[in-house]
């Protein structure tokens, strides 16, 4: 097991006074906090911190700590000395402090005053992580948006803007950082899924749309271009000769835009052929004059 040296922890000589291994403790705690400092090891820099205060600022354990002496230094293995009494009043508490901590004082977090960083019954956790559901519409996944949510808790209610990315996908999460259950080491994260709404013009298939558009048979039998409602907005859809109904036609990038490593989506529009109606006497007779003039065609089975 390796002595930790509480001093050095909190950047204080040996007989800094109460205040100031508070002020220090403060100090450094702000710069290592979880909620502030995302850097690799920054989590357990404060749990070191966080022990080597509740030592220091306890009069009964910062003496019995002081029993072992100036001459240890973080690092070195450390055994208790014979007859070691250090924890016998301390009690066991709990929480996951280190085993030096542990073996010194028998573990756990005492009231953390007014430093603002704890509670009773173990190291300082951050409030837990809540879930939920966000629906927008397709056309704000298309091109990004903004929402203001009204989060009600223990302070009364308040607003948060939420970011919504162009092409996010349906399933997809966005995380708003400190805004969960509150806890003595901060707050946790409210994690939003975002439901993407129906819509009457197309059909999400992942990052693809679906839609169809009508077209004449003339049309179909000799091409065209047709104007087709996108995501993006209208656009001319060129129709090949010979098309037939039920046949899809590709739009590249024309669904959802690439997001978080998925590229861009596609819009996939499927024909369907639509005949004029019959009204008046001259329309039975086109018909007529059509059917007479391609008496010998036979559909495909």
């Amino acid at each position: 097991m390796e002595y930790k040296d509480y001093y050095k922890l909190l950047g204080v000589e040996r007989s800094a006074s109460e205040a100031e291994i508070k002020a220090a403790y403060r100090k450094r705690a702000k710069q290592y906090h979880p909620d502030r400092n995302t850097e690799a090891g920054a989590e357990d820099k404060f749990k070191d911190l966080s022990e080597a205060y509740e030592v220091l600022r306890d009069p009964e354990k910062r003496a019995a700590y002081d029993q072992l002496g100036a001459n240890w230094k973080s690092g070195q293995q450390f055994r208790p000395p014979p007859g070691w009494e250090g924890g016998a009043d301390f009690g066991s508490m709990g929480g996951d402090f280190s085993d030096f901590f542990q073996t010194l004082f028998g573990g756990g977090f005492a009231d953390m005053g007014g430093a603002g960083f704890g509670g009773r019954g173990g190291r300082p956790q951050k409030g837990a992580d809540q879930q939920a559901e966000l629906t927008v519409s397709l056309q704000d996944a298309f091109a990004g948006s903004e929402r203001v949510l009204r989060l009600s808790g223990g302070n009364g209610d308040k607003q948060v803007k939420v970011r919504i990315p162009a092409g996010i996908r349906d399933g997809q999460k966005i995380r708003l950082s400190g805004q969960g259950s509150t806890g003595p080491a901060g707050s946790g994260n409210l994690i939003l899924t975002i439901r993407i709404a129906g819509s009457t013009q197309f059909k999400l298939d992942g990052g693809d749309v679906r839609s169809t558009v009508s077209v004449t048979p003339w049309q179909a039998a000799e091409g065209a271009k047709v104007p087709v409602q996108t995501l993006g907005g209208t656009i001319n859809l060129s129709i090949p000769a010979g098309a037939r109904s039920g046949q899809v036609l590709r739009l590249r990038g024309r669904g959802l835009p690439a997001h978080g490593g998925q590229a861009a989506g596609d819009q996939h529009v499927e024909l369907r052929i639509v005949t004029p109606p019959i009204e008046t006497d001259e329309d039975r007779a086109a018909y007529a004059a059509f059917a007479e003039h391609f008496a010998d065609f036979k559909p495909a089975a």
